[in-house]
């Protein structure tokens, strides 16, 4: 199983911070480092102006080396498609092809009143989402590009070059049982489950292999995106959970306790078919954290 960094603060950061610890990242062996596409924190108000994540990720682009970097997942109500296309393939160019979009439907209120973002109802953002998925990915391998849909249109949009081929990989996640599966089955790299219990996340996984035999085509990967606290002690195991957020005690989802605990369940995940797991940390400035996962997870879960 690879292992990502998923680093999703409670209030706002800075670049700084976030730029430190993706090189920590790579330098600890992680396998990717993605960010959330958040213009306000998940409650209370920001410690810094907000970050833009495809703003973000084009300066790791150049501040790393190695690492996989994207986002999980960028909103669809954020930005047009063809923008969004021509946003991605180049901080692709820039980072030597190692970026991934994972793209999602959009749904803080509080964050699009503030900037007078709008948000649709779930239908049509759905709509919209579906519409996205097949602009970017037309963009991205089509030499010219037309789409008449009933939210976008767009007319002899010429193909979008990317460093890797056929084009970035594209990520799609969520626990919806109908039109999520279906999308990541039609449009997806890879299908990811955040925040989910094995047993959850076994059922959403069959979903999506299930459209994908429906439409004849190979499996996508899978993926989880889970919050994580490990300590050698259970003060700091406390220390670490405490800043998470939904608590990962009572989610059944997140990663929490001693080394042995964090690598059985995420063995779990592997046993039914995961192949990454995003590693979902939410203090920027606990090194160590990484620290003691690199030296003592990573190397029994990775592969």
């Amino acid at each position: 199983m690879h292992l990502r960094i998923f680093a999703s603060t409670k209030g706002g950061t800075s670049y700084a911070d976030i730029a430190g610890l993706a090189r920590h990242a790579e330098t600890c062996g992680f396998d990717g480092f993605f960010r959330p596409d958040h213009y306000l924190p998940l409650g209370g108000p920001p410690d810094h102006t907000p970050t833009d994540v495809w703003t973000t990720l084009a300066g790791l682009a150049r501040d790393t080396s190695r690492i996989r970097i994207g986002s999980l997942m960028s909103a669809a109500t954020f930005r047009s498609p063809g923008a969004l296309a021509v946003a991605v393939s180049q901080v692709d160019d820039m980072s030597g092809g190692r970026v991934e979009l994972g793209l999602g439907t959009g749904w803080y209120e509080p964050e699009h009143a503030a900037f007078g973002i709008p948000l649709p109802p779930l239908g049509e953002r759905f709509d919209r989402l579906a519409e996205q998925l097949s602009i970017v990915r037309g963009l991205w391998t089509e030499d010219r590009f037309d789409h008449a849909g009933a939210h976008y249109q767009l007319s002899g949009a010429p193909g979008l070059r990317t460093t890797q081929r056929p084009h970035p990989p594209i990520i799609v996640g969520g626990k919806g049982p109908r039109r999520t599966p279906r999308l990541a089955a039609r449009f997806a790299d890879e299908y990811n489950v955040q925040f989910a219990s094995p047993v959850d996340t076994k059922e959403l996984f069959g979903r999506v292999e299930a459209e994908c035999d429906r439409l004849g085509r190979p499996p996508v990967r899978r993926s989880v995106c889970v919050s994580v606290a490990v300590g050698r002690d259970a003060a700091t195991v406390e220390r670490r959970a405490a800043v998470l957020r939904p608590p990962v005690r009572g989610a059944g989802s997140g990663c929490y306790g001693s080394v042995d605990e964090v690598v059985d369940h995420l063995g779990q995940f592997a046993a039914i078919g995961a192949g990454c797991a995003y590693l979902r940390i939410a203090d920027l400035a606990d090194l160590d954290h990484l620290d003691l996962l690199a030296a003592e997870v990573l190397p029994q879960v990775a592969r």
